[in-house]
């Protein structure tokens, strides 16, 4: 893996990690109470949403 893979591999990851946070932070922040299966259900809807804004964002940027 070049310097450049293993750079852009980390940036994405970062990335993937912000929306992440950001997204279960917005679901806790909206959910009355949490129990085991609403963080899961959490976590997962959080990381969906985290991969399709990736995915948005480089579709409007071109990268």
């Amino acid at each position: 893996m070049t310097r450049r893979t293993a750079r852009t591999a980390l940036l994405a990851a970062g990335e993937l990690l912000a929306w992440w946070a950001a997204l279960a932070l917005l679901w806790l922040v909206l959910i009355s109470t949490v129990d085991t299966l609403e963080r899961i259900v959490g976590a997962s809807c959080a990381a969906a949403g985290a991969l399709l804004a990736r995915a948005g964002r480089r579709a409007v940027t071109w990268r």
